[in-house]
């Protein structure tokens, strides 16, 4: 089967054939690239997270705007695999563009859109960066989907401690597998008013007035 993918495939760079591979959801093919290239686990990691697409998606973008659960499952299992790239054009996280895909499906997808989300979010994918327009992944979920809202919800919360908001423009992204979150991030300095309703909207009481703390005192 893996030798069929890659026959398939003759003549294409290994960038177009990672690319292809992740648009398939072919594991066949990413299998037979990886074990084809006799590098280093470190050059390997480097591939897989500098190929981008001539519209500036990595192949995690790639996956994720498919839905492509299996291919993204193996390629969070690579050592040294990024979780949060950016995009050029809209500044998305691969995140950002698993909630567009979700979005396009019909409601009977949501089920399976929520199991993909919650295993990029356990992998180390973070719900908190903005894209260019200022957006966090939850801001794009289709309303509708008040169960895939409160997963991403439950996440924020749990990350309160480890700072504010960032911006596409403001990620550094380190090496590291998808076990590690991004470790250094920018602080956005003006948050809009409806950024913070968005986060705590259905939260307790006692949340909110702590949050409240947190930004009286930054700006003292």
């Amino acid at each position: 089967m893996a030798g069929q993918a890659a026959e398939e495939h003759e003549g294409a760079s290994v960038q177009e054939q990672l690319i292809e591979a992740c648009r398939r959801d072919n594991t066949d093919l990413l299998t037979e690239i990886i074990s084809s290239l006799n590098k280093s686990e470190d050059e390997i990691a480097d591939l897989l997270n500098s190929t981008t697409t001539v519209m500036g998606n990595h192949l995690y973008h790639e996956a994720a705007s498919h839905g492509n659960y299996d291919i993204i499952d193996m390629l969070l299992d690579q050592p040294g695999f990024e979780c949060d790239p950016i995009n050029r054009l809209e500044g998305d996280t691969p995140l950002h563009s698993a909630i567009r895909w979700i979005n396009s499906e019909p409601p009977a997808q949501r089920e399976f859109g929520a199991a993909l989300v919650e295993m990029m979010l356990e992998a180390g994918s973070s719900p908190r960066i903005k894209n260019k327009g200022g957006l966090t992944p939850v801001q794009l979920i289709d309303p509708r989907n008040v169960a895939l809202k409160e997963l991403i919800q439950k996440h924020e919360y749990a990350s309160l401690n480890a700072g504010d908001f960032v911006s596409a423009d403001d990620v550094s992204i380190p090496k590291g597998g998808h076990k590690y979150q991004q470790q250094q991030q920018h602080v956005v300095e003006e948050e809009e008013e409806e950024d913070d309703d968005a986060e705590f909207s259905g939260s307790d009481e006692e949340e909110r007035a702590e949050w409240d703390r947190r930004r009286r005192a930054k700006r003292s």
